[in-house]
């Protein structure tokens, strides 16, 4: 037999048998059996075996401290160290080791701790993001209008939602149930409008159609005053009706602008026909006027007010005058008694009971004129005569207008 060995190592020991051992806090521990060579290559052998496992440890605490390593991952990694220690056949400070590990176990225990803290906060937020937009989808589908815009942004809260964080499965699935059914809610409701619009365009095309029938009934009328003012209430109705599709729409305006030019057209040749036949008394018109400016600048005002009263008498017998003359020849007449009046009223100044006595006389002048032309309008309006009706009225404006002039200057005297 070998002589037992005495090892210098603090670790460990070999038997003279060859048993090796380590020593523990527990006690020694045989290890392994060395039958060939020295104590010293025996223990050798068995450090070299600690050193691996001291290596294995040291690897796990770079790992764990200086990597995102997953808790669980690192907790398997431990507890795989730990058994291997354990049951160690290595010589060395396993007790040493077995502290490392549990250091390592509570700084695993630490990063679970906030790892789980990161991910409920994870989660809350995400709990956060999803009921905003579940609240965003539902606003769209109870209020929104513009139903374009509305079903894209209803994708991309989709979209939003499949990007965010997972939260716990009872409040993903109820908060998702909601956000389904806004959708569904929303492309009820989009439908339901489009279909009550569809009603409505078809209610609106048949209500121009009836439009349409009317303005095409009018088109050959003769009646030129009245059934102009049918086509402008027709017009009316047409703006107020609404819009059908844009297919009909298009087709029954082509139709009603189509009936309306033809009537028109059709009254404006007749208007330029009669005014035509108006124009030698807008000659006679052209002569008074130059007549009557004459009279300016006022010397005499009597003499130039007679002499205007004439000129008026003449105006009115001469009968009415084309459209297109008629403010033209009316404001230079009118132009004359403006200045014939500063006159009166710069004679007037200077003889006082002569004034208003000229004063009264044109408004009794003008006064007759009008009832002449009321009486004229009255019968123009009992027979018909829609142009002699239109001419009349503003031949009394023009006369109404002087009328109150006159009224105001012979009021001056009072």
């Amino acid at each position: 037999m070998r002589e037992d060995t005495v090892s210098t190592d603090p670790w460990g020991r070999v038997d003279d048998d060859g048993t090796v051992y380590v020593r523990t806090a527990e006690g020694e521990r045989a290890v392994g059996s060395w039958q060939a060579g020295e104590p010293e290559e025996a223990l050798a052998y068995y450090r070299r075996k600690y050193a691996e496992l001291a290596t294995q440890v040291e690897l796990l605490e770079q790992r764990v401290r200086g990597t995102d390593l997953p808790p669980a991952q690192a907790e398997a990694g431990i507890v795989k160290l730990r058994d291997a220690v354990a049951e160690a056949k290595a010589v060395g400070d396993l007790a040493a080791l077995m502290g490392r590990l549990t250091a390592l176990t509570d700084l695993v225990g630490q990063r679970r701790e906030e790892v789980k803290a990161a991910r409920d906060h994870a989660r809350a937020e995400a709990k956060g993001v999803k009921e905003r937009i579940v609240a965003e989808a539902e606003r769209i589908a109870e209020d929104t209008t513009h139903w374009k815009s509305g079903g894209e942004r209803l994708r991309q809260l989709v979209e939003e939602w499949k990007a965010a964080e997972r939260i716990d499965r009872a409040t993903e699935a109820t908060l998702w149930k909601r956000l389904s059914s806004a959708r569904t809610a929303f492309a009820k409701r989009r439908k339901a409008y489009f279909a009550g619009l569809d009603e409505q365009r078809e209610g609106v095309r048949a209500a121009k159609e009836r439009i349409v029938a009317e303005a095409e009934a009018l088109a050959d009328s003769t009646d030129w005053s009245n059934t102009a003012s049918v086509y402008r209430e027709l017009m009316r109705q047409w703006k107020s009706a609404g819009r059908a599709s844009r297919e009909a729409e298009d087709e029954l305006w082509t139709r009603f602008k189509s009936a309306q030019d033809q009537f028109f057209q059709a009254r404006s040749a007749v208007y330029a026909e009669r005014d035509a036949s108006l124009a030698a008394n807008a000659e006679i018109k052209e002569q008074l006027l130059i007549e009557a400016e004459k009279i300016v600048p006022v010397t005499d005002a009597r003499a130039a007010r007679a002499t205007l009263r004439g000129i008026l008498e003449r105006w009115e017998a001469a009968g009415p005058v084309p459209r297109d003359m008629r403010d033209r020849l009316e404001g230079g007449l009118r132009r004359v008694d403006e200045a014939v009046r500063r006159g009166e009223e710069a004679e007037w100044k200077r003889s006082n009971p002569e004034a208003r006595a000229r004063a009264q006389d044109t408004v009794n002048q003008l006064r007759r004129s009008i009832e002449q032309l009321e009486g004229r309008l009255a019968k123009a309006t009992a027979a018909g005569r829609d142009k002699d009706v239109k001419e009349a009225e503003e031949a009394l404006a023009a006369r109404r207008s002087w009328l109150e002039e006159a009224e105001r200057t012979l009021a001056e005297f009072s």
